[in-house]
């Protein structure tokens, strides 16, 4: 099958903080990719990506843009290893398991729940500091008042 049939999720990882956040959007040209990126990321910012052509305008809004180029082989740049895209890489290979693994198939008007699970589990993990039972609380602490509603559609 062509690329096309996939749903598109934006991932954005911020490597100091070491928190995601992802959202599931309709296309990738580059007015959908710069209205996430201005909203979500800060100008003063480092940007780095793959070679994507969208990305090529859109870096020109950060104080920096350093990009790897995947279809040369380049995932990491030989010359300033600090600049790859392998965290945000990392993120989607654990959400492409978990979604492949443990729920297997997900409707398009519910993906956005399960990026925002899987956000939450990277942004509340060990290597943040967060053991099992603050992440419990957290979680917890996110529920309180709310309620679990579920529209059924008909076919």
């Amino acid at each position: 099958m062509a690329p096309g049939h996939k749903y598109k999720i934006v991932s954005l990882v911020d490597r100091v903080k070491g928190l995601s956040r992802s959202i599931v959007v309709d296309d990738l040209k580059t007015q959908t990719l710069y209205t996430l990126l201005s909203k979500n990321i800060s100008g003063a910012a480092h940007l780095m990506t793959d070679e994507a052509s969208q990305y090529q305008v859109l870096g020109k809004l950060f104080t920096a843009h350093s990009y790897t180029n995947h279809r040369a082989g380049e995932y990491v740049k030989m010359d300033n290893r600090y600049v790859h895209s392998n965290t945000v890489e990392g993120f989607f290979s654990i959400f492409k398991r978990g979604m492949k693994g443990v729920y297997q198939h997900c409707a398009h008007n519910h993906l956005q729940r399960y990026v925002t699970e899987f956000d939450f589990r990277y942004n509340n993990r060990k290597a943040n500091g967060v053991e099992d039972f603050q992440r419990a609380e957290i979680l917890l602490a996110g529920v309180v008042g709310k309620r679990l509603t579920y529209r059924r559609t008909t076919v």
